[in-house]
């Protein structure tokens, strides 16, 4: 997983609320248990024209100009503004994987699906409640600023705007650790790696009869 401290990044507005899981990477496409590859299926209702299906090539297919993420003033995003109750619906972690694997590293929003929000953490990705005034703020000056972009300080925990307004979000000392070095659940137990293989070696010497 990759690890997270400071991002200084382009913001995309996506000015709805309860955006759902299905919505952020639908059913047909939860094929694989792979992280990656689910990028180009990223919002796949709402930013394409066509009905999108598993192995489609996404470059010839008919984008919405409407969409968000279709507006050239929005390519290369990493930080996604959301509305309230962001991820709601299934628990599926194809949902942070396609974010992910799209380019976001960071997802502001006032509330955020209690799941979803612990998948975001297994996955390099940092979901921040901010409180709802603030993300107005935030929308209506993404939406007059072209090219509007936040400071995002992990260690710390501030976002700062480009007007140098700071505001600090919370996140427990173990999330905040893992982000700050990259550690997914498979990563923690991987740091243990040494008490792990002295214990299985005890174990065998003590209980022969188990192996």
């Amino acid at each position: 997983m990759q690890a997270f401290t400071h991002l200084d990044g382009l913001v995309c507005p996506l000015d709805r609320a309860n955006v759902d899981t299905d919505a952020i990477i639908p059913k047909q496409f939860l094929k694989s248990i792979k992280r990656s590859g689910f990028g180009p299926n990223l919002f796949d209702e709402w930013r394409y024209l066509d009905h999108g299906e598993p192995g489609m090539d996404n470059s010839r297919r008919p984008l919405n100009p409407d969409f968000v993420l279709n507006q050239p003033r929005y390519q290369g995003a990493q930080i996604l503004l959301a509305r309230e109750n962001f991820g709601c619906g299934s628990s599926r972690e194809h949902a942070p994987w396609a974010l992910e694997d799209y380019g976001f590293r960071v997802i502001i929003a006032p509330s955020f699906a209690d799941i979803f929000f612990n998948n975001c953490y297994k996955n390099g990705l940092l979901p921040i409640v901010l409180a709802p005034e603030v993300v107005d703020a935030l929308f209506q000056e993404t939406a007059i600023k072209e090219g509007y972009r936040l400071q995002i300080d992990l260690p710390s925990q501030s976002v700062t705007t480009p007007a140098g307004l700071a505001f600090g979000f919370e996140i427990t000392a173990h999330r905040k650790h893992c982000l700050l070095n990259g550690l997914d659940e498979i990563g923690l137990t991987l740091a243990h790696a040494d008490k792990i293989r002295d214990f299985e070696a005890r174990r065998r010497a003590e209980q022969p009869w188990l192996f």
